[in-house]
């Protein structure tokens, strides 16, 4: 069974997707680009392959595709996520990723489990940071109680669930849990990957947006904790003070 099939293992059946997928496939398949995808493949460290549709021509492709198709239900996203997921070109993930952060809102706390699914399926920072910040930030910000969830995920094995955790607060601002951010931090303060690292310090400059003496303070506090380029990701704005 084809991934745009009725029916796609793991994903509930939905008209909605039925045809966003058919429209979706003939679109962005009749736009690729070998030579193009092969460089973006490429860049993204061979973590998938690419049709090799530029961002732009891409994002217009999906207007067109979604032009007069209805608001989505909880069960609509999961559907066209999971099959998008299920296509090999990485265009495909892009998409669904652009069409659950503008239906974050229609999905309730029940979706985390379908967002983790989607992070830690082949993953890479192309898709998990942008699932972090905007569907699960989005999902924890409605019902605070998943909170205990970011817990277990900032204490998991896999660097992709910690990264996330690390980032679902980037877009609160003044709605931080700034004890829980700097927690967060702390407890992956001693991992060894870049990427953790650099959630790490990017997560402190984005809260420094907000407030930047907390930050500072907080670093002047614990800063031989972290890795050199946590710190620097950190304080690139604001400077130690």
């Amino acid at each position: 069974m084809t991934a745009t099939a009725r029916g796609t293992s793991g994903a509930p059946h939905s008209a909605l997707a039925d045809t966003v997928l058919e429209r979706l496939t003939v679109a962005y398949a009749g736009a690729a680009d070998p030579v193009r995808a092969a460089g973006m493949r490429s860049y993204m460290k061979d973590v998938s392959p690419f049709l090799g549709i530029p961002t732009p021509e891409r994002r217009a492709l999906s207007r067109t595709v979604l032009a007069g198709t209805p608001r989505p239900s909880e069960g609509d996203c999961t559907a066209v996520a999971l099959r998008c997921w299920a296509l090999p070109e990485r265009e495909y993930q892009y998409f669904a990723v652009d069409y659950l952060r503008r239906h974050t809102a229609r999905c309730s706390s029940a979706f985390l489990p379908v967002a983790r699914e989607l992070i830690v399926t082949r993953p890479w920072w192309d898709t998990v940071d942008l699932l972090a910040a905007h569907v699960v930030g989005g999902l924890v910000a409605a019902d605070p109680r998943l909170t205990a969830v970011m817990d277990d995920w900032i204490a998991d094995d896999d660097l992709w669930l910690a990264r996330t955790a690390l980032l679902h607060q980037l877009r609160y601002k003044d709605r931080t849990d700034t004890d829980r951010l700097f927690a967060y931090c702390l407890r992956q303060s001693g991992h060894p990957d870049f990427f953790i690292r650099k959630a790490i310090g990017w997560s402190l400059r984005e809260y420094a947006k907000t407030d930047p003496d907390a930050v500072r303070a907080f670093l002047a506090r614990e800063g031989d904790r972290f890795a050199p380029l946590s710190v620097r990701e950190a304080l690139k704005n604001i400077g130690a003070g």
